[in-house]
């Protein structure tokens, strides 16, 4: 073992920044599985096979479907036939790329009525941004219907 702290020292944060590389690519539900084992010991073997892959199935459990999809967006309460169910919905967003030209017309300064320097203000041309551009529309991706605590129906994908 080398005595010198300043080897140790980098040895250390080496295999820390290593360690910290290693769990930041984890993806999500690898995530939430090391945050609820608890959680995930209690699946069949069936369902951790499905959770893994983020798959989910009719008669699964909500603590099985947010092991595997996550915290919905939305969650919103009924009653059907007399028994409470619960809808999960979970929004996805879609890029929308649109080319800009930017040319308009705008005010300035400190007028009586808040335009330019003059009692009425002064209004002059200006020139935008010019290119690409890119806006993130919501959409619901999927939504899970529950029956007491099981799965009833699922449907996946834009809706």
């Amino acid at each position: 073992m080398n005595s010198n702290p300043l080897i140790r020292f980098s040895q250390i944060a080496f295999v820390l920044a290593v360690a910290i590389g290693l769990t930041s690519c984890a993806t999500p539900v690898e995530r939430r599985i090391a945050s609820n084992p608890e959680l995930y010991n209690k699946l069949t073997d069936s369902d951790k096979v499905l959770v893994n892959q983020g798959r989910i199935r009719e008669g699964m459990t909500k603590e099985s479907v947010f092991l595997s999809w996550g915290r919905p967006d939305q969650v919103a309460e009924g009653s059907q036939k007399g028994s409470k169910v619960e809808k999960w919905t979970y929004v996805g967003t879609q890029p929308v790329y649109t080319e800009t030209f930017g040319l308009g017309w705008g005010g300035y300064g400190y007028g009586r009525y808040g335009r330019g320097f003059g009692y009425y203000g002064a209004w002059d041309p200006y020139w935008g941004g010019f290119g690409p551009s890119v806006t993130y529309i919501p959409y619901k991706a999927a939504t899970v219907s529950f029956k007491g605590n099981h799965v009833t129906e699922y449907i996946r994908g834009p809706q």
